[in-house]
């Protein structure tokens, strides 16, 4: 039980790490490129984070979030339990569903788009589709994956057993 829950929080804090990580250093650097160069790196980035060790900790944290949840209701209803409960809910739908509903079909619009190819207006035109929706989209998974990690250890730091509701 113990090892699950640290291991969970390990991967939302590793998640939470790297979009906030993201948010504050790569976005704005991006932000500051002209228009090829721009989506160029975004290409390139949305290529690169389809890794195993990003999965690991992303997905992972699909996994870990409710089966933590689920293992700390088995001792009962405690202030752990609905720290993780909330911590699984926020992450599934701001961190995973954004990402899946948002981000990833913005990033397969990106890739499918051919930059060489393209006029000045043109690209131009992709990155005024692209910048704005994904850096708000990113925004929201960005919070989401901070508050899920605090939450996850708040769960972990929380001594009391005592038991709230059977």
């Amino acid at each position: 039980m113990k090892m699950m829950l640290v291991i969970t929080a390990i991967a939302a804090a590793l998640v939470a790490g790297i979009f906030y990580g993201y948010s504050c250093s790569v976005n704005p650097g991006l932000g500051r490129l002209p228009d090829a160069g721009y989506l160029e790196a975004m290409q390139s980035i949305n290529r690169a984070i389809l890794n195993p060790v990003f999965f690991l900790v992303f997905m992972g944290s699909v996994l870990f979030l409710p089966v933590s949840t689920y293992l700390e209701y088995r001792q009962g209803i405690t202030v752990s339990f609905w720290c993780l409960l909330a911590a699984t809910v926020i992450y599934i739908v701001g961190v995973f569903g954004v990402t899946a509903a948002g981000n990833v079909p913005l990033n397969d619009a990106l890739d499918a788009f051919n930059i060489k190819g393209a006029s000045v207006a043109e690209l131009a035109q992709q990155r005024a589709k692209f910048e704005n929706s994904w850096n708000s989209l990113h925004t929201i998974r960005t919070w989401a994956s901070v508050v899920s990690a605090i939450l996850v250890i708040v769960a972990c730091l929380h001594t009391s057993r005592e038991v709230l509701s059977k």
